[in-house]
């Protein structure tokens, strides 16, 4: 490359510098120019101008250009922290004042083949409602034997047991037995 041609680059480069700027930029604008004041008397022999002593009480304002907002309403929930009613809680059955009491339950026990030949004794009840009540019995001496629930129907001669276990709520006594004896057979 020749001394000549090693600068061509440069200027080429310079060149397409100088055509992509586009045109040279404006003079900015500038305010108005004050009046000048001279610290030489007049010639005339008036007097002296002054500066004036006050400046101007009211300022240009800036108005912005009027736009015109639309808004929807929003609307607002509550949160509320009430607690929701509880369902009525159902009471069982009372005590049986009567029939049928806790020696006939402990024989219609002992005569039904799906309970076992030992002593009985009734832990808990009879409650009654209406023709219907319902108890728990255990076996006398044994703590750690899980007693059994009993749901009878009837009074007297007409004692009889519906069903005995350990799990009492079935079929017939959801259909058939009043509340109170729903309420300790099944927990309803």
């Amino acid at each position: 490359m020749s001394p000549r041609t090693g600068h061509l680059p440069l200027v080429v480069g310079a060149l397409l510098l100088s055509a992509s700027c586009g045109a040279p930029p404006e003079a900015l604008p500038t305010s108005p120019s004050l009046p000048r004041l001279s610290a030489a008397p007049p010639a005339s022999g008036a007097a002296p101008a002054t500066l004036p002593t006050t400046l101007p009480t009211t300022m240009p304002t800036y108005t912005p250009p009027t736009t015109v907002y639309t808004t929807t309403p929003v609307r607002t929930t509550v949160p509320t922290t009430a607690t929701p009613s509880p369902s009525p809680t159902r009471s069982h059955a009372p005590r049986c004042t009567g029939e049928p009491t806790a020696a006939q339950i402990v024989t219609e026990l002992k005569e039904s083949p799906a309970v076992p030949d030992k002593e009985l004794t009734v832990t808990d009840g009879p409650y009654c409602a209406g023709t219907w009540a319902f108890a728990t019995a255990g076996l006398v001496g044994a703590e750690s034997a899980e007693p059994l629930s009993v749901v009878t129907t009837g009074k007297g001669a007409t004692l009889a047991i519906v069903t005995a276990g350990t799990d009492v709520c079935n079929p017939r006594v959801k259909a058939e037995a009043p509340a109170g004896i729903r309420v300790l057979a099944c927990g309803e």
